[in-house]
């Protein structure tokens, strides 16, 4: 007899917030990359930069405020715990984690990391012609000069950490016949019974707005 297939159910595991925090800072990325190759367009390029700072610091807040899988606490492991979850995937299993992996924690750590000093001292950087960041009269020339390499540098190792995410992703989707995007656009994964411990928490998109507002103000009081 035939075995029969396995029921699969339908779990919430991102939050509404969080994917569109996701999916903006893909785009913005995109629009940053390409403006500040582009003289004409660097204004774009500086308000392009207070919208990740004010993505970034959203996500920081979330990360205390927000749903379940979305807690530093949920996914920011020791050293140890990644490294086994690494060994794990060598021997080819692939444990269950309904937010993001061990491996996969560090990496958004890695990334928020990069992101903030990015859009950090992009507010101090200057192109020794005619633009400047907001907060430039706030240090000297050569402070800035040096604000400004760290600049560039950290948008090459931003980009490594981009190239090794969306490895990974691709790594999972045809290796481990495991389809990451679509728990990112849809929000749901599809698990048999017995793999779901329980359902995570999922908070209002509210709070995502109030948290997005607040993250706004703080930065508009910053360069204003």
């Amino acid at each position: 007899m035939a075995e029969q297939p396995k029921t699969l159910h339908a779990v919430t595991v991102w939050d509404l917030p969080t994917r569109l925090f996701h999916w903006i800072l893909v785009a913005l990325m995109l629009v940053q990359w390409w403006t500040a190759e582009q003289s004409s367009s660097m204004d774009y390029h500086i308000w392009g930069g207070y919208t990740v700072l004010t993505l970034v610091l959203f996500r920081l807040i979330w990360g205390f405020v927000g749903s379940d899988t979305v807690h530093f606490s949920d996914f920011v492991r020791g050293p140890g715990t990644a490294l086994a979850y690494g060994k794990a995937l060598l021997r080819g299993e692939t444990p269950l984690y309904l937010g993001h992996n061990p491996m996969g924690g560090w990496s958004i750590i890695a990334m928020l990391v990069l992101l903030l000093i990015q859009a950090g001292t992009g507010l101090f950087a200057n192109d020794d012609i005619m633009v400047e960041g907001p907060l430039y009269a706030w240090v000297s020339k050569d402070t800035s000069d040096w604000l400004t390499s760290v600049h560039h540098f950290n948008f090459n190792l931003l980009l490594a950490v981009i190239a090794m995410h969306i490895s990974a992703v691709l790594f999972y989707l045809l290796v481990k016949r495991e389809n990451l995007i679509h728990p990112m656009l849809s929000g749901r994964k599809h698990l048999p019974p017995e793999q779901i411990d329980r359902a995570p928490r999922m908070v209002s998109p509210w709070l995502g707005l109030a948290v997005l507002a607040i993250a706004a103000m703080a930065v508009w009081l910053l360069v204003r």
